[in-house]
Order: structure tokens, then sequence, then C-alpha cells
């Protein structure tokens, strides 16, 4: 697979994801949801920038939610960059097909959930209790680096009651599947997923 491949791969999915969050972005009301079918539903929420709907006061209640948002989304664009190398790198040493696709899925999506850390708080005002607007006269609901990610599919396939007998989580409902993620998101963990799977594929040109 050839770079100039990759990069048209990789704009497809930026533009998939980027037209899918500003519509939901500009369409709906924070928390909102709409159900397509009974085990999937558009569910607007947002989030500081971790994947799959995830808090980073999840994993970091000790440091103040403003200070992890720019660290992450810091630790984000260096990242993106060696993620690029190393997609580069594949290409020009002619890499296996697996590995080089790969590559292009988890750059796409860490490039589209970037954008949103970035520049959103700018771009758009605040979802919560009114549709956003994009480009608002009185400025964005946040500064640079400091914007959240927007998440959208839901797929609730199930819900049961555990057992009384299961540690931890016994007499208590469990959602599958309760995550809810974006289009980066799925690009992200395909990319993972391939990696691993076929991972003697992916590199055994290495």
């Amino acid at each position: 697979m050839s770079l100039k491949k990759s990069i048209i791969l990789i704009i497809a999915v930026l533009l998939i994801d980027q037209i899918s969050k500003i519509y939901i972005k500009t369409h709906f009301v924070l928390h909102e949801s709409v159900d397509v079918f009974g085990w999937f539903k558009i569910y607007f929420i947002e989030n500081d920038g971790m994947a799959w709907g995830t808090k980073i006061s999840d994993f970091a209640s000790f440091i103040s939610d403003r200070t992890a948002k720019v660290a992450l989304t810091l630790f984000r664009v260096v990242a993106i960059f060696g993620i690029g190398y190393w997609l580069y790198s594949a290409t020009k040493n002619k890499g296996s097909r697996v590995l080089i696709l790969a590559i292009a899925l988890i750059f796409a999506g860490a490039l589209g959930n970037i954008i949103d850390s970035v520049f959103y708080g700018v771009l758009f005002d605040d979802s919560m209790s009114q549709v956003a607007t994009f480009l608002p006269e009185n400025g964005g609901y946040d500064n640079l680096l400091h914007g959240r990610v927007v998440d959208m599919l839901y797929f609730p396939l199930f819900e049961i009651d555990l057992p009384q007998w299961v540690p931890f989580y016994g007499g208590k409902r469990f959602n599958f599947f309760e995550p809810v993620f974006n289009i980066a998101d799925v690009a992200i963990s395909t990319g993972f997923i391939m990696l691993i799977v076929f991972n003697k594929k992916a590199f055994s040109k290495v």
C-alpha cells in the first residue's frame, strides 16, 4: 500500500469523522438521543479527550481537569508526529499492506480526535441546553487546546441484572455495550485490532 493511498484513506476517514461530529454538534443538544434501531442510538455526549467517552477524571482525579486536558492534548499532538513518521517509514520500506493500513487508520483516528481537542473550543459555543453554533459571534465555549471531543455512536445491545455472586458488580444492572464513541475511535480501534489479530502478516517484512 503506497503513501498516496494511505493519505487518501486518512482524508476519507477524517472527512467522515468531522462531518458527523459537526452535524451532531450543530443539530443536537448535549445528551439528546435518537433511536435508529432498538440496539443502536445516536446519543450526543462530549468528553475531555479520552477514547470511547471516558473521562480524564476517571484516571487522573489528582490532577485538575484543565491541566490534564492540556497535557493529554499536547501528548496526542506529539504522538501524531510519531505515528506519522511510522507510517512514512513503513511505506518507504515497503512494509506489509496490513501494517500500513493499520497505521493509517490509527493516524486518521488520532488526528480526528485531536482536531476536536485543539479547535472545537473556539469553533463552537456550548451545547448545554442549546444547539451549538459554528463560529459564534461571542466566541467559543473555551480556549484553544480545551475543546471537547464529540461522541455519538451508542450500541446498547442488551441489559441484564447480574447475579449477586458476581464480584464487585453483583446485583447491579449491566448494559452491554455502554461506551459512546465516534468514527475516529472506530478507526483507532480497528487499526490496533488489525495489528494484534494479524500480527504476523503486519510485521512479516520487518
